[in-house]
């Protein structure tokens, strides 16, 4: 069965070159005028250009799909030597009723907007977007996968706004610095435009695209008239100056504390355009500190936590390392997680070594990046092509043991390398492409070799086909290997990480190995997707060896798994005198691990409606059947997993009005006791055009019947190997709130404030121990001649499991906690020029655990409020230098 889903994979991944279908484009066709004048960005249209014939066919996508646009929309396009430029008269029969809010870049608010899209390429699949309200918010991105859209680009690029008593006009400037494309004598390139009246939730686009019908850029007019544009050699420097003061939570005689407490750091980032096609970023001395903080979680799990890349560096164009997932406009997971072959927070994470000595200690909180380059853009006819080099420093902590200071390594000197490179044929139709990752450390310090791979490598090929000449189904697929080297320390690590468990004393397909020193493995998955219409159809099946791991530089949660999944539903796209819109969702999936366990199997049915006044609910109900789990005892013996249910309500409010909701509501159970629920609300209240604040409370109270709490060696324990693998029974209660409040007091300045408080109380009893592998039974404590005493002093609990005697006893402390968590980030932002910002950036943060396992709202968050802060603030200039 598994050499034959191998095989399968292989094949499937190079199916996407036998086939050819052409995709045409629309046939609609946009004229760019040749500049004899200097244009005013001034908003008025008073060049002489703009008295060409404009574009004027806009056809709505809602509220009535098909119907010519109501409000009247004049469209007109020109070009010099060095830029685009687009000019658009949008007249409104209610001009004192156009809406338009302020906020900062890329944070487009509920309003009126006015949008084009080009795709300079011409290769029907990508696209760059510039959009524009009535008070200047500016929001500019990509599309990719013809339809997906990316908003961390950021183009230099300058507009102009007029209002008046016929509507409200726009002109443009897009330099072509900014833009990618073949140098041709005459160009042809693809162009949407798109308007919003905000109070009529009417959208309507130059080329509408149904909405039975698949992607976006594919469908474009046709952009003529462009000729003798050279490109222009592309010089930028962005140099930056940070002066941070922090004001930690610390210990009266730490050493440290006073010469960390101050800093003055510089850099800088270039870029520089090989050709029209191709972008080289480089950076020195790189600041990557985030402005915006991380939420804070908490995790009772044993597998990490994923987190979002907020790096502006690492953001842009982070679309063409995208590996196993185009082609398709929908790729359905159904309790399938495809490991990330580039996670680009790897780069200059969190050291990851222990210090070994006491006293006080230095211990950095990232690694410091030496140097990272990045090239990406596109090559030939259609090659996208994306290069990323790094080198962070060999990294050390400092410890002051009685005046006497020494040093630990923690992070060795590492080289990130990730090559990206995707051919497309027909129009995108088809595309195969491949990905290769190395991570190389020069390990040194041997407690790093027992914890880090000294080199990891990963390898792999995907595309997508079409299916028919209608493009209605796409096959996509992707295979991928890994190979880590290491010490045998460190490979024993490796094999027994919660991805694999290859420690399980029942484990039959692959055991632990202590000798090895690689471990290899493979991925795949193939899937059939309908692109088009109103039925909905999505199948896959997936298969993920237990060798494989692709942490060193991506994101993998689990391994030995085979999944298939099958998805059916329907879409109502037209009205009726209920709805504007709505979908029905069946699907079912089925997983397997290497050794032929049933490791998960559920259906589930979703859906959600849209009302006729803009209000909509949505649903998502499912029954996991019973199971096998893997990971309940952590490296223990497979247990079974009871039958559950779970249910999710959430609906929202009309967008267009000045106090806006989402409510969500969650519930769970299963045959064995555990349930729980959860209710969320956000609401967003726009008092003026200038302020936004919103608010967005939850409540979560869990009980588990098997939460773990530890696992302690018996040779008496002869059912369960001679382990016992304790649980309690938990009741977890969690509050928090996500708090915003963005004051834009001009689209180039503004204020953003976060504020996030939590709670989360966990209180365990009655502690038990697996009874038997392969069931959820188990044998409480304090029964059937067990003991169990708890000792307040030590906060610990003593177990007797079979009453024996001290002699088999075992100790663990009480798992009951109390987390409290404030975090606060205050971002004040002026964008004085084009690709200059100046920010000053004050981040708070608090945490408290008193009272562990007893919660009570008032008390806790007066603890909270009482409790020591961090403070950090910042001041951030960067200047860009058009060279």
């Amino acid at each position: 069965m598994r050499r034959y889903l191998f095989t399968l994979l292989l094949f499937l991944s190079q199916f996407s070159l036998l086939l050819s279908i052409d995709r045409p484009g629309n046939s609609k066709t946009v004229t760019a005028h040749r500049l004899n004048e200097k244009i005013l960005l001034d908003g008025l249209l008073s060049e002489t250009v703009w008295t060409n014939k404009p574009i004027s066919e806009f056809t709505q996508s809602d509220p009535k799909e098909g119907e010519k646009a109501t409000e009247l929309t004049e469209v007109w396009v020109a070009y010099d030597d060095d830029a685009l430029y687009v000019a658009a008269k949008l007249y409104d029969s209610q001009p004192d009723s156009i809406v338009g809010l302020y906020a900062r870049r890329d944070d487009m608010p509920e309003s009126d907007i006015f949008a084009f899209a080009v795709d300079s390429y011409f290769d029907r699949r990508t696209a760059f977007v510039f959009a524009l309200n009535p008070a200047g918010s500016m929001l500019d991105g990509t599309f990719y996968n013809d339809s997906w859209n990316e908003w961390s680009w950021d183009g230099i690029w300058d507009y102009g706004i007029h209002k008046n008593s016929k509507g409200w006009y726009v002109e443009m400037r897009i330099p072509f610095t900014q833009l990618r494309f073949k140098d041709e004598d005459e160009m042809k390139w693809g162009i949407n435009f798109y308007r919003r009246i905000h109070r009529k939730n009417e959208e309507a686009h130059f080329v509408q695209v149904p909405k039975k019908e698949s992607g976006y850029v594919s469908h474009f007019a046709t952009l003529i008239g462009l000729r003798g544009i050279k490109s222009k050699q592309r010089l930028e420097l962005l140099p930056y100056f940070v002066s941070k003061a922090q004001y930690l939570i610390h210990d009266a005689n730490d050493p440290f504390y006073k010469g960390k407490q101050y800093r003055l750091n510089a850099g800088a980032d270039l870029k520089l355009g090989l050709g029209s096609n191709l972008t080289l970023d480089a950076t020195f001395n790189p600041d990557f500190g985030q402005v915006e903080v991380d939420p804070a979680v908490v995790n009772l799990s044993a597998f990490e936590t994923f987190y979002q890349e907020k790096r502006p560096f690492f953001i842009e164009g982070g679309n063409i390392f995208r590996f196993g997932s185009g082609g398709a406009n929908s790729n359905w997971g159904m309790n399938w997680g495809d490991p990330r072959l580039f996670y680009s927070r790897r780069i200059g994470r969190a050291p990851q070594g222990s210090v070994e000595r006491d006293g006080f200690v230095d211990y950095p909180t990232e690694t410091r990046i030496l140097g990272a380059a990045k090239l990406s853009g596109k090559i030939g006819d259609n090659l996208s092509l994306g290069i990323i080099n790094a080198v962070t420093e060999r990294t050390f902590a400092t410890i002051d043991s009685s005046n006497f200071k020494s040093e630990e390594e923690v992070e060795p000197l590492t080289y990130y390398g990730v090559f990206r490179a995707q051919k497309e044929f027909n129009s995108g139709s088809q595309s195969i492409g491949m990905i290769g990752t190395a991570v190389i450390r020069d390990l040194e310090y041997l407690p790093l070799k027992d914890r880090l791979s000294d080199k990891a490598f990963t390898l792999g090929i995907d595309g997508w086909t079409s299916l028919d000449s209608s493009q209605t189904y796409v096959v996509t697929s992707y295979l991928a290997g890994s190979y880590s080297h290491g010490s045998e320390n460190y490979l024993v690590r490796l094999q027994r990480s919660s991805r694999r468990y290859l420690q399980r004393p029942d484990a039959a397909f692959l055991k632990i190995d202590s000798n090895l020193t690689s471990l290899s493995g493979y991925v795949g998955r193939v899937a059939v997707n309908k692109q088009k219409g109103n039925i909905i159809f999505n199948s896959a099946v997936g298969i993920l060896s237990p060798g494989f791991e692709s942490n060193d530089l991506g994101f993998q949660s689990r391994a030995d798994v085979i999944n298939a999944h099958v998805v059916g539903g329907y879409r109502w796209y037209e009205p009726d005198d209920f709805s504007r819109s709505k979908s029905a969702v069946l699907a079912y999936f089925r997983n397997y691990n290497f050794d032929g366990d049933v490791i998960g199997q559920g259906i589930f049915n979703f859906g959600n409606i849209q009302f006729l006044n803009y209000w909509g609910l949505g649903y998502n109900v499912g029954y996991n059947f019973s199971a096998y789990s893997t990971d309940l005892t952590r490296g223990g013996p497979i247990t079974k997993r009871p039958n559950s249910l779970f249910l999710n309500l959430h609906g929202y409010t009309d967008g267009r009005k000045k106090l806006t909701a989402f409510f969500g509501g969650e519930y769970f159970e299963n045959n064995a006791g555990d349930n729980g629920f959860g209710i969320n609300l956000d609401f967003n209240w726009k008092p003026s055009s200038k302020l936004i604040i919103s608010f967005g409370p939850s409540l979560n109270k869990n009980f588990e019947t098997a939460q773990w709490a530890g696992r302690f060696e018996d040779k008496y324990a002869d059912e369960t190997y001679g382990n016992r693998y304790v649980f309690g029974e938990m009741k977890q209660t969690t509050i928090s709130s996500n708090i915003r409040l963005n004051w834009t007091f001009t689209p180039k300045l503004s204020l953003q404030l976060y504020l996030q408080p939590l709670i989360s109380v966990g209180n365990y009893e009655n502690f038990k121990e697996l009874a038997k592998p392969r069931t959820y039974d188990f044998n409480y404590f304090g029964e059937n001649g067990s003991t169990i005493k708890y000792d307040s002093n030590s906060e610990e609990y003593t177990v007797d499991p079979d009453g024996i005697g001290p002699a088999v006893s075992f100790s663990f402390q009480n798992p009951d906690f109390n987390y409290k968590s404030l975090r606060a980030n205050l971002v004040l932002r002026w964008e004085f020029s084009p690709g200059s910002a100046f920010y000053f950036v004050w981040t708070h943060d608090k945490t408290n655990f008193d009272d562990p396992g007893r919660f009570s709202a008032g008390r806790d968050f007066k603890n909270l409020w009482n409790a020591e802060a961090n403070n950090i603030l910042m001041i951030k200039f960067t200047y860009w230098l058009d060279v």
